[in-house]
């Protein structure tokens, strides 16, 4: 009887934590209506994703500017994560990621081989996961249903989403008067090997991403304190074959590149 009064009580903290999410985002930060769907499989009980390995240790820095090149010495304190290509077909695009964070956001530093970029003439905050991107995921409590994703493709177009997994995906968007850098994140990009150009030919291409606390501030335990775990995934879509291939930190996704059942942990300096 204890047990299943505990268990209600659990849930119900849960459900109100989840809906005064909404709340605030639809209250505090003049986020629009309009809302994205994006391919989700069904929503399952979140748990950390145990695979044998320990947290990734993220080392903390200096705030820096980024340039898209990655030559700040700070760089240097990580090593390169490697990703995996998880899906048959393509080319297996040599790709990894690095991740710094310091008082005020998160770095990611991507670089990947490539042949061509295979995009379209998207805008900020477009469909742009229909071209080549990369992507980071983060989910600071595996207990709670919202996580936060961001997008970058070759011409420095981005796309931020805060989820609610326990709405089957609902994704909801920064305000439709969006303007570039006006949520905290900033990037730049380089394209090496080619011009970038729509389906031109390339060797590679960098992206360098900086998430301030701003805007991740939805999702709790923003900032993390020294000692803190997250769980989290770093991907890669290429659409050079004329599907959509997928890399992943976590090689174990399956379906969908939001299987938040199976991010990994960072862990905080």
């Amino acid at each position: 009887m204890f047990k299943s009064k505990l268990i209600g009580e659990i849930m119900k903290s849960r459900i109100a934590r989840a809906t005064m999410g909404i709340l605030t985002l639809v209250l505090g930060y003049g986020f629009s209506e309009q809302t994205l769907r994006v391919d989700l499989p069904e929503p399952s009980i979140i748990q950390t994703y145990e695979d044998g390995k320990e947290p990734l240790l993220v080392r903390k820095c200096e705030d820096f500017d980024i340039t898209g090149d990655g030559f700040n010495s700070q760089w240097a304190n990580m090593d390169w994560e490697p990703l995996t290509k998880v899906d048959k077909g393509g080319v297996d695009y040599p790709s990894r990621f690095k991740v710094l964070y310091s008082k005020s956001g998160i770095y990611v530093l991507f670089e990947g081989e490539d042949d061509k970029i295979t995009t379209s003439d998207y805008k900020d905050m477009d469909k742009i996961w229909n071209g080549d991107v990369f992507e980071i995921f983060i989910h600071p409590n595996p207990s709670d249903p919202m996580y936060f994703e961001y997008e970058v493709n070759q011409f420095e177009k981005q796309l931020l989403l805060t989820i609610s997994n326990s709405h089957k995906g609902v994704s909801w968007i920064p305000f439709n008067e969006y303007e570039k850098n006006s949520y905290g994140t900033f990037n730049k990009v380089e394209v090496k090997g080619g011009e970038p150009k729509l389906d031109g030919k390339i060797s590679s291409w960098k992206a360098e991403v900086f998430l301030s606390y701003k805007s991740i501030g939805l999702l709790p335990g923003v900032p993390p304190e020294s000692g803190s775990v997250w769980n989290a995934n770093f991907c890669r879509l290429d659409h050079d074959t004329g599907k959509m291939i997928k890399w992943s930190w976590t090689p174990s996704i399956e379906r969908s590149l939001h299987e938040l059942d199976k991010f990994r942990s960072i862990r905080f300096e």
